[in-house]
């Protein structure tokens, strides 16, 4: 079973990434060379001016501690949940008033001494040995707890928040302050990811604002929420940015968002890590999704959480609906699901939403693209298309697997294509020399496509299917607006 946090990378810039160099040099080099603590100064100035304006931003995206701890430390940390004890603000006042006596009572020391020769060598050891500190306690943390569990109260970032607060209580803020937002609040998976690869082990996807954005004293602003979240719905800007963002997002797919209870009626292998659910709805409800949305499902677990999964069901009115799963490697909210949802359970559901793989019914031709678990929404599509009435002439399935034993749903689009003229199916298979049909993969055959030029291409599947579809499409010089994504 698969931990809730994830160990995803968190140095996204040369500074984060190489930063720790400082930490060594001062804590280390400092034994040798003690003015080397000296440079400690400019960047306690430096973070204290920041975060009056940026909160704790210095420690995101500047902090040499920070980066020893993610860019270094992070690969050999257990990255356990960081306990509340190391959370609490007694923590906190207790840290800094023990550094700012133990500081102190050094510098009155040191002051004695100035005007020798050995003054500054003296001063800068009370650096370096506060550095040393910090890079062998802080260390110790990381590895055996968490990366940033020495974050949680340091001294230097009750500072920054002491420091941000003055910062908006003097008004200034508002357009320096650049917190982490979401498009729509809507529009959130609420699938915990960002939560699951925060440093700090925050909770941004349960306490967006009125305005979308995450406002909380420990966020450092460092992205990596931004950088991991499936949904591409997050950003970090000022609170006028997200005001002018709110007013461009359209809902579109995402108006009929609700909460609905639902039991489990069926689960169907299809595959030995693949298994169909369904869901009927409870009482009198009644889902009006639409074909190529996708539904929340909640997870049985200690941290409200959901996964979202495309709609593998045709609509048939309204009171049940089918999703279809594939078990992820070491997958946390998947390993879940396979281990605990029984028939006869009763879960909560949430949607339907989404509007990337709803189909322009005026198109007259329609391209579907297709890899692994990523058919699953073009089993609704293709029927819908067909049932109902429309514009479109043409569509052609393109689906791609591995090997042919890796298809599902095969029979059904097969029974589609024999049914209606206007559906065809191309599958494609990559790695089988017993296959007999189109080989290679889903662009290869895009590529054999004289007039593709002339189709609304909707592909779901792995991210490298999707974005190698994308470079072919783009070489073809394929109008972007007829393109329409999600990945699987």
């Amino acid at each position: 079973m698969s931990t809730f946090n994830i160990k995803a990378d968190r140095a996204f810039t040369v500074i984060r990434k190489y930063g720790f160099i400082f930490t060594l040099l001062v804590a280390i080099g400092g034994l040798w060379f003690p003015k080397l603590g000296l440079l400690v100064i400019p960047v306690m100035i430096g973070l204290s001016l920041v975060s009056f304006y940026k909160g704790r931003y210095w420690c995101g995206n500047i902090c040499a501690h920070g980066s020893l701890f993610d860019s270094l430390l992070l690969k050999i940390s257990r990255n356990n949940k960081i306990p509340k004890l190391f959370k609490t603000k007694a923590l906190s006042i207790i840290f800094l008033a023990a550094f700012s006596y133990k500081l102190i009572s050094k510098f009155l020391k040191v002051a004695t001494l100035y005007g020798t020769a050995s003054f500054f060598d003296k001063l800068g050891l009370i650096f370096v040995s506060s550095y040393l500190m910090v890079t062998i306690v802080g260390g110790l943390l990381a590895i055996v707890v968490a990366p940033r569990t020495w974050c949680n109260f340091c001294p230097m970032g009750v500072m920054q928040k002491i420091s941000y607060k003055l910062g908006k209580a003097a008004k200034v803020t508002k357009l320096t302050d650049e917190k982490v937002t979401a498009s729509k609040d809507e529009m959130c998976h609420k699938c915990g990811k960002c939560s699951r690869v925060c440093p700090m082990q925050l909770t941004p996807y349960t306490q967006f604002n009125e305005k979308n954005q995450f406002d909380d004293l420990n966020c450092l602003k460092c992205a990596t929420c931004v950088q991991n979240c499936p949904a591409k719905i997050l950003t970090i800007v000022n609170e006028k940015a997200a005001e002018v963002l709110d007013d461009k997002i359209c809902l579109d797919g995402y108006e009929n968002r609700q909460r609905i209870k639902a039991k489990i009626i069926d689960i169907k292998a299809l595959k030995n890590d693949i298994y169909e659910y369904t869901f009927e709805f409870l009482g009198s409800t009644v889902v009006n999704y639409k074909a190529g949305q996708f539904i929340l499902v909640r997870i049985p677990s200690d941290e409200e959480m959901f996964r979202a999964f495309s709609i593998s069901s045709y609509n048939e009115g309204g009171k049940k609906l089918s999703v279809t799963i594939k078990k992820a490697p070491n997958g946390y909210g998947t390993g879940i699901i396979f281990e605990n949802f029984k028939v006869g359970d009763e879960i909560e559901l949430e949607g339907p939403l989404g509007n990337e793989l709803i189909v322009d019914k005026n198109s007259q031709k329609i391209l579907l693209v297709a890899g692994g678990i990523g058919i699953t929404p073009f089993i609704p599509i293709a029927t819908d298309i067909i049932n109902s009435n429309n514009n479109i002439e043409e569509v052609t399935l393109i689906y791609g697997a591995n090997k042919e034993q890796e298809f599902i749903y095969i029979n059904e689009f097969k029974s589609l294509e024999k049914a209606n003229n206007k559906f065809k199916l191309i599958p494609v298979v990559a790695f089988d020399e017993q296959w007999k049909g189109e080989k290679g993969f889903v662009t290869d055959y895009m590529k054999k496509l004289n007039d593709i030029n002339k189709y609304k291409i909707y592909m779901c599947g792995p991210p490298p299917m999707v974005n190698a579809s994308l470079k072919v499409l783009n070489a073809l010089n394929v109008n972007k607006e007829n393109i329409y994504y999600e990945s699987a």
